[in-house]
């Protein structure tokens, strides 16, 4: 695995698989510093404007900014990993709360894949993946669904392989949800876009729910 940086946002508090421990940085946003500790993990850094959460110890560097301003807590920290360097990141806790917050969270993901970066959010049976111009394959999750979004107005050259609703090089628009509710048909799904900001979203489907 290429090294990443591991965002711990301030959603609902939910776990971070353990491959995803070992970041080379992690930055916690806002009240995402309580998430970390409550998950055992040590930010490098902690940005945010401290609206919903008290500040940190004095341990842990932080950059706090007004609370008028124009990025979330998210993206700042997403604007920081990409500063240094970082083409691959992971958001913890993206999901749950208020859902302002959560698209806030998307659309952020957006703004990074248009910037050349692979991004995971990772939520409490929520996962998902944003990404552009290239193909990721995603290993069979059983009892959970396979779904794809477009996250720019229209996403080309949509692939997808190893699920019971298989396609090749079509188009998808922001404005109509073709791609929701898939599911495995195999050990491993293949995912591609060519062109346009594809999501990719994976939720643990409920008990007897099938698709």
């Amino acid at each position: 695995m290429e090294e990443f940086c591991l965002i711990i946002s301030g959603g609902e508090l939910s776990g971070i698989p353990e491959e995803l421990r070992r970041p080379a940085c992690v930055i916690a946003c806002d009240r995402g510093w309580q998430h970390a500790a409550a998950l055992g993990i040590k930010p490098d850094l902690v940005v945010g404007d401290f609206d919903s959460s008290p500040l940190p110890d004095a341990s842990v560097p932080v950059h706090k900014v007004p609370s008028r301003k124009d990025d979330t807590d998210t993206m700042l920290a997403a604007r920081r990993a990409l500063d240094m360097g970082f083409q691959s990141i992971v958001i913890g806790c993206a999901f749950g709360g208020r859902l302002d917050h959560t698209l806030a969270n998307l659309q952020t993901a957006a703004f990074l894949a248009a910037r050349g970066a692979g991004v995971r959010l990772l939520g409490k049976d929520t996962e998902a993946f944003a990404f552009t111009g290239r193909t990721r394959i995603l290993p069979r999750k059983a009892g959970w669904s396979l779904s794809v979004f477009a996250l720019s107005d229209t996403c080309e050259g949509v692939s997808i392989r190893g699920a019971k609703y298989e396609c090749e090089k079509i188009s998808l628009t922001n404005a109509f949800p073709l791609g929701v509710s898939n599911v495995w048909d195999g050990p491993a799904a293949s995912i591609t876009v060519e062109k346009g900001i594809l999501l990719v979203l994976c939720s643990k489907l409920s008990e007897g729910e099938h698709i």
